[in-house]
C-alpha cells in the first residue's frame, strides 16, 4: 500500500488525536456532523427525484436528435464537429449521459480523432450545470437560481466553443 492510500486514515486519526488533544468530545462532534449531513441530504432529496426521471426522459426521447440535426448548421459555421451536439445536450444535464455519449463517439471514431479529442476536451472543460444548481443550491437553501443558471450555461456553451476552437488548433 502507498501513501496515498493510507493518508485518509491517516488524517481521520490525527484529527482525532488533535480534537482529544484540545479537549473536544470528538465521537460528539462526529455525530453532530453527520446529524447537519443528513439535514443537507434531506434538503437535497426533493430537486434530486425531481431532476433524475427528468433527465431520463429527456434521453429516451427523440428531442436530442432532433435538436441536433436542427444544430447543425450552425455547429459547422463555427466548426464544432456535429458528432458532439448530443454532448453539448447532455452535459449540463447529466455527466454520465454525456460521458456514454462521448465514449460512444471515441469508440466511433477514434481517440485520437478530431471527434474524439473534441469530445473528451468537452466533458473535461464544463459542468453538469442543472445538477449542480439543483444539489448546491439546495443545500445552501438558495431558492432562486435564474441569474446563476444563464451564467452557467453561458459557462457551458464558452467551454464548448473554445473546446472546440482548441481542438481544432491542436489537432484539426
Amino acid at each position: 500500500m502507498g501513501f496515498f492510500s493510507l493518508f485518509p486514515a491517516f488524517l481521520v486519526a490525527a484529527l482525532g488525536l488533535y480534537g482529544i488533544y484540545k479537549g473536544v468530545d470528538v465521537y460528539s462532534a462526529m455525530c453532530r456532523g453527520a446529524g447537519k449531513g443528513l439535514g443537507v441530504l434531506r434538503d437535497m432529496l426533493p430537486a434530486l427525484i425531481c431532476l433524475f426521471p427528468a433527465i431520463w426522459l429527456f434521453r429516451a426521447s427523440p428531442l436530442p436528435e432532433l435538436i441536433s440535426r436542427a444544430l447543425a448548421p450552425l455547429f459547422h459555421f463555427l466548426g464544432i464537429p456535429v458528432e458532439t451536439s448530443l454532448i453539448m445536450l447532455l452535459r449540463p444535464l447529466s455527466g454520465s449521459g454525456a460521458l456514454a455519449a462521448a465514449a460512444e463517439l471515441i469508440g466511433s471514431h477514434g481517440a485520437d480523432s478530431l471527434v474524439g479529442r473534441t469530445a473528451a476536451v468537452m466533458l473535461g472543460s464544463s459542468e453538469t450545470t442543472f445538477y449542480v444548481i439543483a444539489v448546491y443550491f439546495s443545500a445552501a437553501g438558495i431558492k432562486d437560481s435564474r441569474w446563476a443558471l444563464w451564467a452557467a450555461l453561458a459557462a457551458d456553451l464558452a467551454c464548448f466553443a473554445a473546446s472546440a476552437w482548441v481542438c481544432r488548433i491542436f489537432w484539426g
